[in-house]
C-alpha cells in the first residue's frame, strides 16, 4: 500500500485517486461497490452489462475535485441505451464546464440498492494523533451531527460502543419491522478504517460518505483519502 500512497505524493496527488482509493479499501477488508475505469462509451456500455443495472458513471479526472459541479456524476442509469447517451451527455458537459481538464475516462459503478446510510472518517490530529468519527451519513450529517469519536486503532468492542453512542443506531438494530443491519460488519469496518489510519502516515483524512448497511454487510460507497503531500 505504501508503494501507491508513495507514488500519487510524487505526483503532487492530494486525493487519491478513486480506483487506487479502492485497491487500498480492498487491502483493508473494506468492501466498495464493483468498479471499473472505462476510455470509450463502447467499453463502458459493456461494463453495465456485465456488472448489471442499475450503474452511476463519474469523470475521472485529477483536475476535477467536485464531479457533481461539473457535471461529471449521472446515477441511476437503467440499461444500456440510457447508458450510451449519459456516456455523451456527461463527456459533453464535463469538457464545456471544465475546459480545462484532463479527462482520462469514466468509472462506472454498480449503483447500490437502498439501506441505511452512515458515515466513517479518520485524520490525524496535532495533538492527540489518529482519531476515527462514526455517525449519521449522507446529507444529514452536517444537519444533526450525530457523530462519536475515538482514538485509532481500536477494537471491535470499542467499535461497538461508538455505534451505540450514535442516534442512527436506533435505525441499524431495525425498525417496524425492518431487518437489524449487520453490525457486526460495520464494527470490522470501523477497526479497519482505525487501522488504516494509525498505520499510515501517508494518509491526513479519510472519509467514506456514505457508507450503506444491510441486514448481510455493509458497502462504502464514496471513499474519499487526503494525503499527507507535506
Amino acid at each position: 500500500m505504501k508503494a501507491i500512497f508513495q507514488e500519487n505524493i510524487q505526483k503532487g496527488n492530494v486525493i487519491l485517486p478513486e480506483l487506487d482509493a479502492h485497491k487500498v479499501c480492498e487491502a483493508f477488508g473494506i468492501d466498495c461497490p464493483p468498479t471499473k475505469l472505462v476510455t470509450t462509451r463502447e467499453a463502458c456500455v459493456e461494463a453495465g452489462n456485465q456488472m448489471g443495472y442499475p450503474v452511476v458513471i463519474k469523470i475521472f479526472s485529477k483536475q476535477i475535485i467536485h464531479k457533481s459541479d461539473a457535471g461529471g456524476v449521472i446515477v441511476g442509469i437503467q440499461n444500456a441505451e440510457a447508458l450510451s447517451e449519459s456516456y455523451d451527455c456527461m463527456m459533453q458537459t464535463v469538457a464545456e464546464r471544465c475546459p480545462d481538464a484532463i479527462i482520462e475516462g469514466v468509472v462506472i459503478q454498480k449503483m447500490m440498492s437502498k439501506g441505511i446510510e452512515v458515515v466513517v472518517g479518520a485524520l490525524k490530529n496535532e495533538q492527540f494523533g489518529p482519531v476515527i468519527m462514526f455517525g449519521m451519513g449522507g446529507i444529514y450529517i452536517e444537519v444533526f451531527k450525530d457523530v462519536a469519536f475515538r482514538l485509532a486503532p481500536i477494537t471491535v468492542d470499542e467499535a461497538k460502543r461508538m455505534i451505540e453512542e450514535t442516534k442512527i443506531y436506533e435505525l441499524l438494530k431495525g425498525v417496524r419491522g425492518e431487518k437489524a443491519s449487520d453490525i457486526d460488519a460495520l464494527a470490522a469496518m470501523l477497526v479497519n478504517v482505525g487501522k488504516l489510519i494509525a498505520t499510515h502516515d501517508e494518509i491526513r483524512e479519510i472519509d467514506f460518505n456514505p457508507i450503506i448497511c444491510y441486514p448481510d454487510g455493509c458497502v462504502a460507497v464514496d471513499a474519499r483519502f487526503v494525503l499527507n503531500t507535506q
